[in-house]
């Protein structure tokens, strides 16, 4: 009997705190937890914490009573009151009554939703702990007191209080907008019509505008799409390329006064990329200096049509990238190069492998093996690199329907769309199709790289 009984104190002190088992398993005390939170805490002397989640949940029920179910029930109109006019008798003057403002009502909807999703989340933590404190105290264990817990972060939890701070600023400031920017998609907020104060949801009609080839913003969407795979594939390949091949000459045995050389091309990177760029761009004018230095030598008799000839401008700004790219390479390889075991080049030698070889048996491989996530991240940089295209050409030189321009990415479009045009559902609309374009790519990618699937393969 007393090793039954042992028997199960292991086992039930081997239960997982889930919120299933503390509802169907819980006492009574942790089970109206459920509407009274912080009671089981309370019930066996965790104070501090029972009345913290006491608290959240008035605050949350405050809230929700005085805002947030306001928020939520306008959500499916975005409201409908426009501003009235209205004559004061006694003041002799008009008097606005404002209406309602849809971007406000669908950003704190949204954030009602999330601040309703954090309670719930807040909500299963106090059944947890109540169960918990249950479990603990019918086995006779100690349980933790609030300092014991504060001490515990600093601990053995350590790890969540540094992750907290991170984790609050993903969700202020990266998962919260993209809440906000993903329902706008779906709604007729633009200059169209003038619908900026007051806007309905439209359901798919954006992406079937865009999608579309029959309008111009379809047909501007795939044109800005292919130069922007074009110009994200040439960047990335041609930055990596030369990096690796500037790199490997470097590294060689044969040459001298190697930090000199790097220190030549690593000088490129002190300089603000900006500043590198607007040199660039106004060298390139054509009353700029390289135009007027090839005049004068007799070179050519009119200017080179640098940012005015569509194949020009492109053909300019991958080569820019490549000078402002190439040196970040350059590091990037030399480090890899100088970590490559010396005994695989030795044993290659030893068996008639010439550089040739080498090079595609060995360095390559090897380079490829550690650079091929950092590619991949290039690569999504490179479709969303809005200086090296906006400071160059700003989308110009020839226009793509209404809205954009021959060099333009969809990043620059974008922009475009949403602070010169004001077509912020359309600009919604380009954000997802991005990210999507992007997560495709890169996923694809890097699920296929060597890095991917055989992590041990070099060590």
């Amino acid at each position: 009997m007393k090793g039954a009984k042992k028997q199960k104190k292991v086992s039930d002190f081997a239960t997982p705190y889930t919120v299933a088992n503390a509802i169907l398993k819980g006492g009574i005390v942790t089970k109206l937890s459920m509407l009274l939170m912080g009671l089981g805490n309370i019930a066996h002397k965790q104070i501090i914490k029972g009345l913290l989640f006491l608290g959240i949940e008035v605050a949350y029920i405050i809230y929700m009573a005085t805002n947030g179910i306001y928020y939520l029930s306008m959500l499916p109109s975005l409201g409908w009151r426009e501003q009235q006019e209205v004559f004061n008798e006694q003041k002799q003057i008009y008097e606005y009554i404002p209406g309602d403002q849809s971007v406000l009502l669908l950003l704190y909807g949204v954030a009602t939703i999330v601040i309703t999703a954090l309670f719930i989340y807040v909500w299963t933590e106090n059944l947890r702990s109540a169960y918990k404190a249950e479990c603990l105290s019918k086995q006779g264990h100690e349980i933790n007191s609030f300092g014991k817990d504060v001490k515990d972060l600093f601990d053995k939890n350590l790890h969540k209080t540094l992750m907290f701070l991170p984790l609050a600023g993903i969700i202020i400031f990266t998962i919260l907008p993209l809440l906000f920017m993903i329902p706008m998609a779906f709604t007729n907020y633009s200059t169209i019509d003038d619908h900026l104060v007051l806007f309905d949801w439209i359901g798919l009609d954006n992406f079937k505008t865009v999608l579309g080839l029959g309008g111009k913003i379809g047909q501007t969407f795939w044109r800005v799409l292919g130069w922007t795979l074009v110009w994200a594939v040439a960047a990335t390949f041609l930055c990596n390329f030369f990096g690796m091949i500037l790199a490997i000459v470097i590294n060689r045995k044969e040459t001298h006064c190697k930090a000199f050389w790097r220190t030549c091309f690593v000088i490129s990177i002190a300089v603000p990329q900006f500043v590198s760029l607007l040199v660039m761009r106004q060298m390139l004018q054509p009353q700029g200096a390289i135009n007027n230095l090839f005049m004068q030598w007799g070179w050519i008799d009119t200017p080179l049509p640098f940012w005015t000839s569509t194949t020009w401008a492109r053909v300019s700004i991958i080569l820019i990238n490549c000078w402002v790219g190439i040196p970040y390479a350059m590091l990037q390889v030399t480090g890899v190069l100088q970590n490559v075991p010396a005994e695989l080049y030795e044993a290659a030698k030893i068996d008639g492998a010439n550089a040739v070889q080498i090079f595609f048996k060995i360095t390559l491989p090897y380079i490829m093996f550690i650079m091929g996530p950092y590619i991949i991240t290039q690569f999504t940089g490179n479709i969303n690199n809005f200086n090296v295209i906006y400071l160059l050409s700003a989308g110009k030189p020839v226009p793509v329907g209404d809205t954009a321009g021959t060099t333009d990415l969809l990043v620059t479009w974008l922009y475009k769309l949403t602070i010169d045009y004001q077509y912020y559902n359309i600009g919604a609309v380009i954000g997802i199709l991005t990210f999507v374009v992007l997560s495709i790519v890169a996923l694809t990618t890097y699920r296929n790289t060597k890095s991917y699937k055989d992590e041990e393969g070099f060590q």
